[in-house]
């Protein structure tokens, strides 16, 4: 029997790359997605979640009656949630107030309890959801913190999956990585691998305006004074984390909640790809690259699109939510006609 498998999990991983037509039609490299949204779980988190957890299992860390702690965004917390059900831990998560409130119902429906801390906050503020997660997992008997921050399997399992299919699916004609780093797992070990295979590809991390990771990348000092609130989830951080290997990144290109918006649902006009917030924000530093630096046609460039835009429906999908931030050229003015609504009575 042909593609059936035992549980859900097994349809982790192997997702496909699709050529984008529209938006990069102005750059002369052959522009790729990588569609993330294709995991059962509709982000690339999946690939953290299960490859930790089963590796906990290997190592005997893990017990029946295991209970699994973590920090997330959302994306990590929906994937933990999925295989805890099909493994048959009970899970508790941490969030931030960023985050909207499908996503805590998304989690709760999984079966999670979840915590909401306030994102403005340091990271080592005891309100934090770093901190959070931390104090639960002590006061939790037979807990284990995924710790997707600090974890070197976080980088591992893409080192392992995401990095060898990007280069069997572009047969080894990549020259150009684009990825968004939050824990900074993805890009790394994506980038880990395919350098090892070409050293001359060039890999871009992309950072939130708010974010200390650029600075920190360019400098290898922190700057306090560039962070502030911002919108846009699971990308960037006011801390370094230990899973984000600053080495295998080239340069960093800094987006802002505004551009990042308008790219998300320009993606969804006219690639017909309705991705998450980060899936403009990572396509919107490569507009801006390409504004610096000379792409050519024999160019094969590769972008994660890290998640799915259901996510995202009451916030960068909203024009009530867009104009609320003063993102007053949204789609909804430039597209007038395309959102026209007509109500019969």
């Amino acid at each position: 029997m042909m593609n059936v498998h035992d549980n859900i999990l097994g349809l982790i991983g192997n997702s496909p790359l699709v050529k984008l037509n529209q938006v990069t039609k102005d750059i002369p490299a052959t522009v790729y997605a990588k569609l993330e949204s294709y995991n059962p779980g509709h982000s690339t988190k999946d690939r953290i979640a299960l490859h930790i957890i089963e590796n906990a299992e290997r190592q005997g860390i893990l017990k029946s009656d295991s209970v699994i702690v973590e920090t997330t965004s959302g994306n990590t917390g929906f994937s933990i949630a999925m295989v805890c059900i099909v493994k048959g831990y009970k899970c508790i998560l941490a969030v931030s107030d960023k985050t909207k409130a499908e996503k805590i119902a998304y989690l709760k429906a999984l079966g999670a309890t979840v915590y909401v801390c306030p994102a403005s906050v340091p990271a080592d503020d005891p309100r934090s959801y770093y901190e959070v997660a931390k104090r639960i997992a002590a006061e939790t008997p037979n807990s284990v913190y995924i710790n997707q921050y600090f974890n070197e399997l976080n980088i591992d399992a893409h080192y392992q999956t995401t990095g060898p299919e990007i280069w069997k699916q572009t047969e080894g004609k990549i020259t150009h990585l684009f990825a968004c780093t939050g824990t900074g797992g993805t890009l790394s070990g994506s980038a880990k691998y395919l350098k090892e295979q070409n050293p001359d590809i060039k890999v871009i991390g992309v950072d939130a305006d708010g974010s200390i990771l650029k600075t920190y990348h360019e400098t290898g000092k922190i700057n306090k004074t560039e962070i502030h609130p911002y919108q846009i989830e699971g990308l960037g951080k006011n801390l370094i984390p230990g899973a984000l290997l600053f080495d295998t990144i080239d340069e960093y290109v800094r987006v802002n909640d505004e551009m990042s918006a308008y790219r998300t649902r320009e993606i969804a006009l006219k690639e017909a790809i309705m991705g998450g917030y980060t899936t403009g924000a990572v396509t919107q530093a490569l507009i801006q690259y390409a504004n610096s630096h000379e792409f050519k046609e024999d160019d094969l460039v590769v972008l994660i699109y890290p998640d799915h835009g259901s996510r995202y429906i009451t916030k960068v999908y909203s024009d009530k939510w867009m104009e609320e931030q003063g993102f007053i050229n949204n789609c909804f003015h430039n597209y007038d006609e395309v959102f026209k609504t007509e109500i019969i009575k």
